[in-house]
């Protein structure tokens, strides 16, 4: 069991577990994530079954990752725990054990002076235990491994509030319109493309995002992998459609709506007269007897795009097909076609400014804590008649700099 403990607690260990969530941060970053089942079908054909069952296409929700990140915030737990114990005893006494410390090196009254100055000019603070003098400086400086694996093990935890609790909801909408959300935030899209000026697919929004305090994003380009971020928000480029346009004018009195149509609808205003529509197919082939086959799927913006609805006069339904620019009336009204409309759909992910906040503390604390490691080296050192010794956790530093200063004062003629 002991031994089990030790491997839990070592640094081995943890740095096993960081090349593994390495590994699986690279493969969720390489393999877009979280689509539909059957876009991993068409884009990955040979391996994709691998890619499902072990959840390559989730992966940073998968049970293992999870549990790397899990067994990582243990291992730092430990590790932090009992450094700061340790830490905490050894600093209690450590003036009284370096006053105890033999002399590792001889010095003349001369030389005593000399690094009583040089100490007394480096602000270490002084204590007279017994007949010697101890001095001590950056005292707090051995507390920066401890601030530097809390601070890793705070961001583990903040960073997995910010990735697992956020509200994810998916929103479509019409270029040209905006949807508005529960806290009174807007999202705005001006237009929404399926393929670039080239023809290779690209699925391209430019969104604007309004926040409740009136708070405004430019104009923003919303792609594939390539999410917006702003405020308390992110926005990915999720899905897309394409809706039917429908122009429905009243001949009597000169009105008329627009209408898109993502679905079966009826349009009519008396109840017995007007058209059902029923799809919107991508493209079609018409055979030389005048006979249409309708072709249900595409990849990409529709190319040569086909209504197909039922014309309703009088309660007498008539299957009926038209391409964009086509009208027809029905006792009074017009209905005219138009070309089709593409719309984003949006994934729209809200975390809490607070999460965002406390990631940002701690990896202010990370840096405060690597910057205390490296450059608040404790100094101990006891002094004297006889000469001095130098003590602490990290000693070697400070006996370097003392040997390089009696150097200099052996250099300059004199004897310490």
């Amino acid at each position: 069991m002991k031994k089990v403990w030790n491997f839990l607690r070592s640094m081995r260990f943890g740095l096993l577990l960081l090349g593994l969530i390495a590994v699986c941060s690279v493969i969720g970053t390489v393999i877009p994530q979280e689509r539909e089942i059957g876009w991993y079908a068409q884009t990955y054909r040979a391996f994709h079954g691998a890619i499902l069952l072990l959840r390559f296409h989730r992966i940073f929700t998968s049970w293992y990752f999870v549990a790397l990140l899990g067994l990582l915030c243990l291992n730092l737990t430990l590790c932090s725990v009992l450094r700061i114990v340790r830490v905490v005893r050894t600093a209690g006494g450590e003036s009284e054990r370096a006053a105890r410390l033999p002399d590792s090196t001889a010095l003349t009254p001369e030389g005593v002076e000399a690094l009583r100055e040089h100490l007394l000019r480096l602000r270490c603070r002084r204590e007279k235990i017994g007949g010697s003098e101890v001095y001590t400086r950056n005292g707090f400086g051995r507390y920066g491994s401890f601030l530097t694996h809390l601070a890793i093990l705070l961001t583990l935890v903040f960073g997995a509030l910010a990735l697992y609790t956020p509200t994810v909801t998916d929103r479509s909408c019409m270029p040209g319109e905006a949807i508005s959300l529960p806290d009174g935030t807007e999202i705005r899209v001006q237009d929404f493309r399926i393929n670039d000026e080239t023809g290779r697919l690209d699925y391209t929004s430019h969104v604007q995002l309004t926040l409740p305090d009136g708070r405004r994003s430019g104009l923003s380009e919303l792609k594939v992998n390539h999410p917006f971020r702003f405020g308390p928000y992110k926005l990915f480029q999720q899905s897309f459609g394409t809706a039917g346009s429908v122009t429905v004018e009243n001949l009597e009195n000169g009105g008329h709506d627009d209408f898109l149509l993502e679905e079966m609808s009826y349009l009519t205003i008396d109840e017995r007269n007007g058209i059902i529509y029923e799809q919107l197919y991508p493209d079609y082939i018409r055979d030389p007897d005048g006979e249409v086959t309708l072709i249900t799927v595409t990849e990409g913006a529709y190319r040569n795009p086909i209504y197909a609805f039922e014309v309703l006069a009088d309660g007498v339904r008539t299957p009926s097909l038209a391409v964009p620019g086509d009208s027809l009336e029905v006792l009074g009204l017009r209905f005219t076609f138009n070309e089709p409309v593409e719309y984003p759909g949006l994934r729209i992910k809200h975390v809490s400014t607070l999460f965002n906040a406390l990631l940002v503390a701690a990896f202010t604390l990370m840096i405060a804590g690597l910057y205390v490691t490296f450059f608040f080296d404790p100094v101990v050192v006891k002094l004297d008649a006889e000469g001095y010794a130098v003590g602490g956790p990290k000693p070697e530093r400070m006996r370097v700099e003392l040997g390089a200063l009696f150097a200099e004062y052996e250099r300059g003629g004199e004897k310490l």
